[in-house]
C-alpha cells in the first residue's frame, strides 16, 4: 500500500481509515469526519473506512465500510442506505464501437430502448406476468424461464452465474409487514430505472494493457460496446427503510442507544427488530438484482430491433454497493456494511463466483454522466479494507448548488453536443438533468488513481460513454 493514498484519522470515538489521494483527502468536508465520529460510537465496531468518493449522506457518508463481529454485531439501516441493493450491472455485446459511429444510429438506439424501458415519471414496467412474491423471496430464480434468455444454451448461460448473488435467503414471515399498496407499487416498478443518478449507458471499452489477459478471459476486447446499468430496489427497498426506521428507534430508546445524529439508526443483531430488518433487506437485494436483470432484458430486446437477431448481450457481472451481510475472513465471521462501496475480490478468493475464481470478479465503477467509467479487479492488498473499493465518482455539489453554479453551455460542452462524438441522452432538454452533469461530481480518474495507488484493485478496462438513458424525475 502506498502511504500517499491512505490515512488513519484518529477521532474522539475511534479511528476511520481513509483511502484517498492527497488532493481528494484535503478536499474532504469536516462533516465527513463528524459523521464518522457518530458512526464509530455504535458499540462493538471493529473497523470503519472511507473510499475516495466519500461524501455526506443521511446518518452515514456514502463511501463507508463498517464492520462488526457477527457474534456481537449490530445492523444499521443508515450504513446500508435507503436504496437497498443499489448496484451495477454490465453486459457485453458483440458490437464494435465503429458500428455505432453514426450519431443518428445512436439516437435511434436510445429511442428504441425507451419503447422497451419505461423512463417517464411513475413509469410502469412491462412485466405484469411476473409474480413479485417469487422475486423478493427467490431472486433471479423466481423469474419465468422466458426472462432468462440464455437458459437454453447452458455453455453460454451467464444470467444466474455471473452475479454477486442470484438469491438471498430470508425468513418470508417478515414480508407480512407490507400492506397491499407497497406490493402493488413495487410490482409496477419492476424493470424501471428510477431517477437521480440511475442510468443505462452504452459505452465502448479500452483494455488496460497490464490486465489484457484478465480482460480477454472475461470476454472483453478493445472497442467492444458494453451496456452499463445503475439502479436499485425502487419502491420495495424504500418501503423496507421506512417501515423499519420506527422499529429501530424503539430498540435504541429501550437500550439507551444513540449518538448526536438522530438520523443514525442501529440495533444489536440479536434483537427481533434487527432480524426483521435484515430479512426485509435481503428481500430488497433480491428485488434489486432482478430489477437490473429486467432492465438489461429490455435493452436486449431493443438491440435486436435495431441490429437484428444476431445481436448478443452477455452478462459480465452484477454487484451491489448498498447492503450488509455476513462475510468470513481468516476463519472469522464478520457482519459487513457497505454504503456506496463495492466489494472487489482478488483472484483465488473463495467467495468469487465459480466463473471468476481464477481471475477475481469484475468490479464495476461508474463515472459521472459524460465521463469514463471503469471495470476493475480486486488486488490482494484489498484484504486490509475488507475488499471494499469506491462505487463511483462521488458528489462534490448538491443538486441545487449544481443548478445554481453550472451553466447549460458547460453541461452541453461536456456532453459534446452538436459533434459526431456527442454522448446522446434520451432527455429532450439537458436542463432537466443539469443536476447530474459531470461538474456535480469528483474527478473519477482521481478516484480510480487512489484505489489503484492504495493497492485495493487494478483497472481492467476503461469505458467511454456513447449514449445514456436516464429516468424522468
Amino acid at each position: 500500500m502506498k502511504e500517499n493514498y491512505y490515512q488513519q484519522v484518529q477521532l474522539p470515538a475511534g479511528v476511520v481509515h481513509v483511502y484517498a489521494g492527497p488532493e481528494l483527502f484535503k478536499a474532504l468536508d469536516y462533516q465527513v469526519f463528524q459523521m464518522a465520529n457518530n458512526n464509530l460510537q455504535i458499540p462493538n465496531q471493529v473497523y470503519m473506512s472511507y473510499t475516495p468518493d466519500v461524501h455526506v449522506g443521511v446518518g452515514t457518508c456514502i463511501g463507508t465500510t463498517a464492520v462488526w463481529n457477527t457474534a456481537n454485531g449490530y445492523v444499521s439501516p443508515s450504513i446500508v442506505g435507503s436504496d437497498i441493493g443499489c448496484g451495477m450491472r454490465v453486459h457485453m455485446t458483440n458490437l464494435h464501437k465503429d458500428e455505432l459511429k453514426d450519431v443518428k444510429l445512436r439516437r435511434k438506439l436510445v429511442k428504441t430502448i425507451e419503447k422497451y424501458l419505461p423512463v417517464e415519471d411513475h413509469a410502469r414496467g412491462h412485466f405484469s406476468d411476473i409474480r413479485l412474491e417469487h422475486i423478493v423471496t427467490k431472486g433471479l430464480h423466481g423469474l419465468p424461464k422466458k426472462y432468462i434468455p440464455d437458459g437454453y444454451t447452458p455453455r453460454k448461460a451467464t444470467s444466474l452465474t455471473h452475479v454477486e448473488s442470484s438469491k438471498f435467503t430470508l425468513d418470508e414471515n417478515a414480508l407480512n409487514r407490507f400492506p397491499s399498496n407497497v406490493w402493488h407499487r413495487s410490482h409496477r416498478q419492476l424493470g424501471t430505472l428510477g431517477n437521480g443518478n440511475h442510468f443505462a449507458e452504452i459505452q465502448s471499452i479500452e483494455i488496460a494493457e497490464e490486465n489484457r489477459e484478465v480482460a480477454e478471459a472475461w470476454g472483453l476486447f478493445d472497442g467492444q460496446v458494453v451496456i452499463m446499468i445503475h439502479s436499485g430496489s425502487r419502491a420495495w427497498g424504500g418501503s423496507v427503510s421506512q417501515t423499519c426506521s420506527s422499529d429501530m428507534l424503539k430498540v435504541m430508546r429501550m437500550n439507551g442507544l444513540g449518538t448526536a445524529d438522530p438520523k443514525l439508526l442501529f440495533a444489536p443483531l440479536e434483537h427481533r427488530e434487527a432480524q426483521t430488518y435484515v430479512n426485509l433487506m435481503y428481500s430488497a437485494l433480491n428485488y434489486a438484482v432482478v430489477n437490473r436483470h429486467l432492465i438489461a432484458y429490455a435493452i436486449r430486446e431493443a438491440g435486436k430491433d435495431v441490429f437484428g437477431s444476431k445481436f448478443e448481450m452477455t452478462t459480465l457481472y452484477d454487484l451491489m454497493h448498498n447492503y450488509a451481510w455476513e462475510e468470513k475472513q481468516e476463519g472469522k465471521s464478520y457482519f459487513v456494511h457497505r454504503k456506496g462501496a463495492t466489494r472487489s475480490l482478488p483472484a483465488g478468493h473463495p467467495d468469487n463466483p465459480h466463473p471468476y475464481l481464477t481471475t477475481g470478479h469484475p468490479a464495476l465503477i461508474p463515472g459521472s454522466m459524460g465521463t469514463a467509467s471503469y471495470i476493475m479487479v480486486g488486488a490482494p492488498g484489498g484484504r486490509a479494507n475488507f475488499h471494499s473499493i469506491c462505487h463511483g465518482a462521488g458528489r462534490i455539489r448538491s443538486r441545487s448548488a449544481t443548478k445554481r453554479l453550472i451553466t447549460l453551455n458547460e453541461f452541453a460542452s461536456s456532453m459534446r453536443v452538436g459533434t459526431e462524438d456527442e454522448i446522446v441522452v434520451n432527455h429532450r432538454s439537458l436542463e432537466s438533468i443539469l443536476d447530474e452533469s459531470p461538474q456535480a461530481y469528483k474527478d473519477v480518474d482521481q478516484i480510480i488513481e487512489s484505489v489503484v495507488g492504495a493497492g485495493l484493485a487494478e483497472v481492467v478496462a476503461k469505458c467511454k460513454p456513447m449514449a445514456t438513458v436516464k429516468g424522468a424525475k
